[in-house]
């Protein structure tokens, strides 16, 4: 069922508002998303056509924009995602580790998305990757890393989420497995993290990929940015070692909820009236407890498109074992290792309809009045978009 209330209802009323008020303010991959998700199942995007065999009911479907930050369009690209990740998943503990940053580094991240979000992944792989090679901490391989930017009230909040097998490959071919319940120590996870994140982003400052402006702008000057290295280095970063999963089928639900996400899901808005929006979010530090948060139209727009990332910047990476170079060889190796069985090959389907039968469990070609089988009879063309004027060239 469609909510009541949608991201897409809120741009469509009080996007062009926003867009003027901001002017240059805005990126283009902002205003490309706004855009996206404005006409997302919309007739600007075209559709299809379809009749029921049984009743002869006529319907319109009109295209999604696929965006990765839409709320609509994220369903049958995260379900394909985890009947992909089935196959990669082994009979062995996961663990399940959060890397954040002090707020003085969001606060550069937010100036410099890709820079010091790649940042963020290779230094939490990294990190891992060296922790685990020290014999005292037992041998592991390492699995899935994703970035999120936002927090319950749209905040911006960066950190990484990881999924790691309890466990690796030793020279011999045997799997060493690491004691029950427990993954590596936080404290020297953390003071590594910290060590190999300023590296990278001094190394950053130093091949000029880093930009500054605003409140920030002193720190373009090399003295001035040293001195905030400094004082990073002697505050806390946190690490989250969380409780290990259940099994396979708990990474799989876990994946299934992060991986995908957007800064807020649709089924979380409630109103948006008066130039308001109210909408529901999490409490964690009082119990996980509901509340309701209350924004100002533009403020709210703002925070969503404070996490829109830039465009090409692959959020969702995998790291040893997954890498693509060496994904079948290594996974094949461990499986023998395990003694575990090969997976079932995954289920092919011809179309959308199909894949989305398979993989969610919903016919799309079912007749909402009688159950029929609705049949596509033809398209609905994309809206054409206006060209713009050329300029002219005053030669007098």
């Amino acid at each position: 069922m469609r909510p009541v209330l949608e991201v897409a209802d809120i741009f469509r009323r009080h996007g062009v508002a926003f867009r003027a008020g901001q002017g240059s303010r805005l990126s283009s991959d902002q205003r490309r998303v706004m855009a996206a998700i404005e006409a997302c199942r919309t007739a600007t995007l075209g559709g299809h056509v379809e009749r029921c065999d049984d009743c002869g009911l006529v319907r319109v479907t009109y295209n999604s924009c696929r965006d990765r930050h839409c709320p609509k369009c994220q369903g049958l690209a995260r379900a394909q995602w985890l009947a992909d990740r089935q196959a990669d998943l082994l009979p062995v503990p996961y663990f399940h580790v959060v890397f954040t940053v002090p707020a003085s580094v969001a606060a550069i991240a937010l100036q410099n998305k890709a820079v010091v979000y790649d940042i963020l992944l290779k230094a939490a792989a990294e990190t891992i990757r060296l922790i685990s090679a020290d014999p005292k901490h037992g041998c592991r391989d390492w699995d899935d890393r994703h970035s999120h930017t936002w927090g319950q009230t749209l905040t911006h909040h960066p950190h990484a989420h990881c999924v790691v097998p309890g466990g690796g490959i030793a020279p011999d071919g045997s799997w060493v497995g690491c004691r029950p319940g427990f993954f590596l120590p936080v404290r020297v996870l953390s003071r590594l993290y910290r060590r190999l994140f300023l590296e990278r982003l001094q190394a950053a400052f130093d091949s000029t990929k880093l930009q500054f402006f605003g409140h920030l702008d002193h720190l373009s000057e090399a003295a001035a940015f040293a001195r905030h290295l400094n004082a990073l280095r002697k505050v806390k970063w946190v690490i989250y070692a969380k409780r290990p999963f259940g099994g396979p089928g708990q990474v799989l639900a876990y994946l299934g909820r992060y991986t995908h996400r957007v800064a807020i899901a649709n089924g979380r808005l409630i109103t948006c009236e008066q130039g308001h929006v109210r909408f529901r979010w999490k409490d964690y530090r009082a119990g996980n407890k509901s509340k309701v948060m209350t924004l100002e139209t533009d403020e709210f727009i703002r925070r969503f498109l404070l996490h829109i990332l830039p465009k090409g910047f692959r959020r969702i990476r995998h790291f040893g074992f997954l890498a693509n170079a060496c994904r079948v060889a290594k996974l094949a190796r461990i499986r023998a290792a395990l003694k575990a069985p090969q997976p079932p090959p995954p289920a092919e389907a011809v179309d959308y309809r199909e894949r989305c039968a398979i993989l969610i469990g919903h016919r799309l070609d079912l007749c909402p009045i009688c159950g029929g089988r609705m049949v596509e009879i033809g398209l609905v063309p994309r809206a054409r978009t206006p060209r713009r004027a050329a300029p002219r060239c005053d030669t007098s």
